[in-house]
């Protein structure tokens, strides 16, 4: 299986040279025993409906062609949702003045809205309650958090 993933991306990766298309990129591929083909991409500005036909044709016709699954299996394109970590830095980009919980290598755990991101890492800031004197006072606090110290990061979404 994992040489059909391997495949599977590589081809991906050519896909999304294409112009209606250059703005996604592939997250994850996993193939269970069952023969189910779960494909999540993202988009530098969202996935929508139509792109996942576009890839899901895509991939049908590469594995009806090649056979490497046999004659049946099950195919699901689709972006990560609210509930999947952002896992690369191209991610955080479209997420920025959003909430973020961050669980650091250490597991240290910071809640705040991301201010900025770079090729290196996110700032994100939030205010606590800290008492000063007799009563408390919302001081501001701000910590930046490189991307290979970020072990899960949520986006934390509001209504």
């Amino acid at each position: 299986m994992d040489e059909i993933k391997e495949k599977l991306s590589y081809l991906l990766a050519e896909k999304f040279q294409e112009p209606e298309i250059n703005h996604c990129f592939l997250l994850d591929i996993s193939i269970s025993a069952k023969q189910k083909v779960e494909v999540f991409i993202d988009s530098d500005t969202g996935v929508d409906f139509d792109v996942c036909r576009t890839v899901s044709r895509f991939l049908e016709g590469i594995l009806d062609e090649n056979k490497w699954l046999g004659e049946t299996y099950t195919l699901e394109v689709s972006s990560p949702g609210v509930s999947r970590p952002l896992s690369l830095p191209r991610q955080y980009k479209k997420h920025l003045g959003r909430k973020l919980v961050l669980t650091l290598d250490d597991d240290s755990q910071f809640t705040g809205i991301m201010k900025e991101t770079d090729e290196e890492g996110v700032l994100i800031v939030w205010e606590e309650k800290i008492l000063e004197g007799k009563k408390k006072v919302n001081t501001p606090f701000e910590k930046k958090c490189s991307f290979n110290t970020i072990k899960n990061a949520l986006v934390k979404v509001s209504f």
